[in-house]
């Protein structure tokens, strides 16, 4: 089943709603998957418009905004398997931003259902160079990072 919604577009029913997007991630336009949590009815509550809607609204914002933080997840995770100290072609050394955006490519964004979070719940997927099988997932409350680590933090 396919829809055109009035905020999220054309919408494909795959047990969520899956849509595609052109967006701007640090100056490059990226295609990414738009997940919506909603029932196969098509009906979306307020909650996720207004989370979707501010989140987009800020989106150059947020982006500047959530690189520290994976940054420093790729620095805890590093530290924690081990390979701060014995190498790992998997896991480069990373010290800033700028080296750490070499590897991370943004593949979605996922608006789940309202009353799962308090406050507006906004996930975003990323690929990455260190863990292609589990990727970066990075949960966010009210425009601000809740939580960072593997994709599925972000569905």
């Amino acid at each position: 089943m396919t829809i055109n919604d009035k905020v999220f577009g054309k919408l494909d029913y795959q047990y969520s709603w899956v849509g595609y997007r052109t967006i701007k991630f640090l100056g490059k336009d990226t295609e990414i998957a738009l997940l919506i949590g909603g029932e196969d009815d098509g009906h979306f509550d307020e909650g996720q418009y207004v989370a979707y809607n501010t989140f987009m609204d800020n989106w150059e914002e947020i982006q500047q905004s959530i690189l520290q933080p994976i940054l420093d997840y790729y620095k805890d995770k590093r530290h924690e398997l081990g390979y701060d100290v014995s190498f790992n072609e998997n896991y480069p050394l990373i010290e800033s931003v700028d080296k750490l955006i070499e590897h991370i490519t943004l593949v979605g964004i996922s608006v789940p259902y309202d009353f799962l979070r308090d406050g507006r719940d906004i996930g975003v997927s990323f690929d990455c160079s260190w863990n292609e099988e589990d990727g970066l997932g990075i949960r966010l409350i009210n425009e601000k990072v809740d939580e960072v680590g593997y994709q599925d933090v972000a569905l």
